[in-house]
């Protein structure tokens, strides 16, 4: 990872967290899901766009039987969240009586989740439970329990490794911290 700054629209960005150290973030919560998961075969629902390069990384490091489905929600424009939620894509097969990990890229405030949780509740899974790469606690408005948390933020905008800035930057290796 380079230690330049890189600028992406009209915002520089600096550098947060390496390749290499978010690998390690992904092996552990990777450990700790093939720990509470050996046995069963959980339906692994990734929240698109942001979460796409960290659910394909995640799910090569799984040990068990799983699928993969994918959805499309969002509460962003720009660098600040909008309160609204807005499901673009839904889920297509059924979860009722199912194992469900929700796999995303970032929570922060928590709207966009408490969102997804309301409308996945509906269809009776037998569990449900949040794998979030990154976790800004300083933002959480909620009160439901994230049960993977890879690694915990300041309340700093980030680029890279799938998350963008009006959809530039997914493709950086690393993630990039909004420059003061």
């Amino acid at each position: 990872m380079e230690t330049e700054i890189v600028k992406i629209k009209d915002k520089e960005f600096k550098p947060y967290l390496t390749p290499a150290q978010i690998n390690d973030i992904i092996e552990d919560l990777a450990r700790r899901i093939n720990r509470d998961y050996a046995g069963k075969n959980p339906l692994l629902v990734a929240i698109l766009n942001g979460a796409f390069i960290f659910a394909a990384d995640l799910v090569k490091k799984l040990s068990f039987p799983c699928r993969i489905s994918l959805i499309k929600v969002s509460s962003y424009a720009g660098t600040e969240s909008t309160q609204n939620v807005c499901e673009l894509i839904g889920l297509q097969e059924s979860i009722k009586d199912e194992d469900v990990i929700i796999i995303e890229d970032i929570v922060d405030t928590g709207v966009t989740m408490s969102h997804l949780l309301e409308r996945l509740r509906k269809d009776q899974p037998r569990s449900l439970a949040i794998c979030s790469l990154l976790f800004k606690p300083e933002k959480f408005t909620k009160d439901y329990t994230i049960d993977y948390i890879g690694k915990s933020i300041p309340n700093e905008f980030v680029v890279g490794y799938g998350f963008d800035y009006d959809g530039y930057g997914r493709n950086l290796p690393g993630i990039y911290q909004l420059k003061d």
